[in-house]
C-alpha cells in the first residue's frame, strides 16, 4: 500500500526519531568514560561479554543495547532545568559503571556506550522512542539497574530483578529478598522464547528510576 501521509519534519515523532537517530551514529565510547564532559541527554549501553544468558544480546558493533536511559538536569521535573550547567549525562553514564563493577557476575570492559547530549525539551521524548523501539533487556525485563540506594528506613522494598541476577550492589543487599537469580533467569529465558511480553516502564517509574539528582 502507497503510504500517503504528509511528512512533517518538525513533527515531534519526527524529531523524537532524528535523535535517536543521531544517538545511533556516535562512536562506542568504551566503560568506564575517562573524560568529564558537560551537558544532559540520552544515552545506550551495549554488552559484549560472555555471560551465558546474554548470548543473543551481545552486540560487538554495538547495535543492539542492553539498556538506555536518560540524564536531565537537576530540577528538571519542576522546571528549573539549568543545561549548561549540568554535568548529568556523564554523572549518570559513571553511576552505571560502579553498578556494574560492583557485581561479580559482569566486567566494565565489556560494555560500551553511546551518548548523546540533548536540549532538555527532547530528552523524554527521546528515551521514551529508544525504550519502545529496542525494548532493552535491562529495562523492559530484568528492571532495576538504573536504581538508586532509597536511603535508610526506606528498604522495605523487594529486590530488583536486576539485582537478583547481579548480586553486589551493597544497598541491594539490603532489600527484601523476594528474588533470585534462579527466578530472573527464568524470567529472561520466558522472554526469549516469546513467552513473556516486556514490561516498558511507565514514564513516572522512569523519572523516578533516572533521573539524576545534582548537589
Amino acid at each position: 500500500m502507497i503510504e500517503s501521509r504528509e511528512y512533517n519534519p518538525l513533527d515531534y515523532a519526527n524529531l523524537t526519531k532524528s535523535c535517536v537517530e543521531e544517538l545511533m551514529r556516535r562512536d562506542p565510547v568504551q566503560l568506564p568514560l575517562q573524560n568529564e564532559f558537560a551537558g544532559a541527554g540520552i544515552y545506550a549501553l551495549f554488552y559484549n561479554g560472555d555471560f551465558p544468558l546474554y548470548a543473543s544480546v551481545r552486540s560487538p558493533l554495538a547495535e543492539v543495547p542492553i539498556y538506555v536511559g536518560k540524564a536531565v538536569p537537576a530540577g528538571a521535573r519542576k522546571g528549573l532545568a539549568k543545561a549548561a550547567n549540568t554535568k548529568s549525562l556523564y554523572k549518570r553514564i559513571s553511576e552505571h559503571t560502579k553498578s556494574i563493577a560492583a557485581t561479580e557476575t559482569l566486567r566494565v570492559e565489556d560494555f560500551v556506550c553511546r551518548y548523546l547530549v540533548v536540549t532538555p525539551l527532547w530528552i523524554t521524548m527521546a528515551e521514551r522512542f529508544l525504550l519502545e523501539h529496542y525494548q532493552p533487556i535491562w529495562n523492559v525485563i530484568l528492571d532495576g539497574f538504573g536504581n538508586h540506594d532509597p536511603g535508610k528506613g526506606r528498604y522495605e522494598g523487594e529486590i530488583t530483578w536486576w539485582d537478583a541476577l547481579h548480586p553486589g550492589r551493597g544497598w541491594a543487599a539490603r532489600l527484601q529478598a523476594t528474588r533470585d537469580a534462579a527466578m530472573a533467569e527464568r524470567r529472561l529465558t520466558e522472554f526469549f522464547e516469546g513467552k513473556r511480553a516486556p514490561e516498558i516502564p511507565a514514564e513516572d517509574d522512569e523519572a523516578q528510576e533516572q533521573e539524576t539528582i545534582e548537589e
